[in-house]
């Protein structure tokens, strides 16, 4: 598997998109827990592109909008027609004074506040904000960020903010955005499957960036999501594949889940997965990196990266072999689930 190979988001779209099966998140270039230098995240971004990752995602939310500012840095290098580019909806970033910033996990940020909207007019000010700080016409595919209750901190709260994209026009400027060719496709960005199943009963959306969800920790996705992605014809842009960190750095003290330490539950399914990795000569990272791609609506994988070393070390993990017995030992021990698709066997024993 390469990372320039193209899958598409979905094929309903008068427009289909093309995305190659690595892409790259703007997150870590944000300044996400630490500073990072003008000239690492423009690396990063020119060694993805020289490695073939034609997909990049951006938010406004990341580094306050100094992601954004450092993709347009890059983006007329590249060229805007040979990329293709998300960015997000529903964080209004305001000026403000020092005390007033609101620089939710990144540091390094300018004086800005954020302010959640997501109706009609504050749909329409973050796009054209965006496309401002990025110095791009438009976006390939644009994503309402953030309706889940993990980043609203209640299932409440997130219900209201889904209501008011639905009742006060937000879905609307989408879907105008959309049927006026000024994007290709809309959907979400989120941390939750849960919202993204409810968002597709209330309306029509192309696709989903779903971080952390569905992974080699993580299956509960397909209980219903999944499948309903696979009748809808609905692509997933696969984030956060190493859930935070601990599926890239192993079982170790200190190591991430979800944002957060990891708890002893979670550690201990990790040793065992690690250990039947290390059993057929795998880098954990290599196996969470490809799993997640055996899934036939996820149609492209999103890692971090802060470097070029980061990014080369991605591309090599996507590239690496696999052997059909790791994935055949993982269901066997129970720690990936009997009705998680996996690809590579069924185009094997075809």
């Amino acid at each position: 598997m390469k990372v320039s190979d193209i899958t598409h988001l979905n094929s309903r779209t008068a427009r289909p998109i093309p995305l190659t099966r690595m892409g790259f998140g703007g997150a870590p270039i944000g300044n996400l827990y630490r500073k990072i230098s003008d000239m690492d995240a423009q690396a990063a971004l020119q060694s993805a592109y020289d490695a073939g990752i034609r997909f990049f995602d951006t938010a406004p939310q990341y580094g306050l909008g100094r992601s954004e500012t450092r993709f347009g840095k890059a983006i007329k290098k590249f060229g805007r027609d040979n990329i293709q580019l998300s960015t997000k909806v529903g964080r209004l970033l305001l000026e403000c004074e020092p005390h007033e910033v609101t620089p939710e996990a990144f540091v390094d940020v300018p004086h800005r506040r954020i302010v959640f909207d997501y109706t009609y007019d504050g749909v329409m000010r973050s796009y054209d904000a965006s496309r401002g700080r990025i110095g791009v016409a438009n976006t390939d595919i644009l994503l309402v960020h953030d309706v889940c209750a993990f980043s609203q901190g209640s299932e409440g709260a997130s219900d209201a903010k889904v209501r008011e994209l639905f009742d006060r026009g937000g879905y609307k400027a989408l879907t105008e955005l959309r049927d006026a060719g000024e994007i290709a496709a809309i959907g979400a960005g989120v941390n939750e499957w849960q919202v993204c199943e409810r968002l597709l009963g209330l309306g029509d959306f192309d696709g989903f960036l779903l971080a952390g969800r569905y992974t080699l920790l993580e299956q509960e996705a397909l209980d219903s999501f999944l499948p309903l992605c696979k009748n809808r014809d609905v692509g997933i842009i696969l984030g956060g594949p190493y859930n935070s960190g601990i599926l890239a750095t192993g079982a170790v003290p200190g190591c991430k889940y979800n944002y957060a330490e990891a708890p002893e539950e979670v550690m201990a399914k990790v040793r065992k997965i690690q250990a039947v990795c290390s059993a057929h000569n795998t880098p954990l990272a290599a196996a969470a990196l490809q799993f997640v791609l055996e899934h036939p609506c996820v149609k492209t994988v999103v890692p971090g990266a802060v470097n070029a070393a980061e990014v080369n070390a991605n591309t090599t993990l996507l590239e690496r072999d696999i052997p059909m017995a790791l994935w055949s030992d993982l269901r066997l021990e129970g720690l990936i689930r009997l009705d998680a698709p996996l690809q590579s066997i069924a185009n094997n024993v075809a």
